[in-house]
């Protein structure tokens, strides 16, 4: 299947809900959280996916930080200076965690408390 065939498929299917910024990053966060937990409770016998899972959730808190400085961003800007200083703690944390001087749960509890506040509505972007 071609391109012009998967855009044909995917416009011709009108009940196919339209997904949000919100809903989206709820979902990213959500799956990199899973797989934070999930591997979390392997990492005994599979260290080096611990540190990858640990890795992807670095990687999001970078991305979302670069979104939130962007000029163009809407977001208040109390509530990007708090994400910019969670990007800052979960880098912090997550070192401390793969030199085994600190617990995920932390950063587990960080994003999930992220995910309600995507959940409990507002402007979306």
């Amino acid at each position: 299947m071609n391109a012009l065939d998967l855009a044909r498929a995917a416009y011709a299917r009108p009940g196919t809900p339209v997904r949000t910024a919100r809903a989206q990053e709820y979902d990213i966060i959500a799956q990199v959280t899973r797989r934070l937990r999930a591997a979390d409770r392997q990492r005994a016998e599979a260290y080096p996916a611990f540190a990858e899972a640990l890795h992807d959730n670095m990687r999001l808190w970078t991305t979302l930080a670069a979104d939130v400085a962007d000029p163009d961003n809407r977001l208040g800007r109390e509530l990007r200076a708090g994400i910019v200083y969670l990007y800052e703690f979960t880098l912090r944390h997550s070192q401390r965690v793969l030199s085994d001087n600190a617990p995920v749960d932390v950063l587990i509890d960080l994003n999930t408390a992220v995910m309600r506040g995507l959940r409990g509505g507002g402007d979306d972007r």
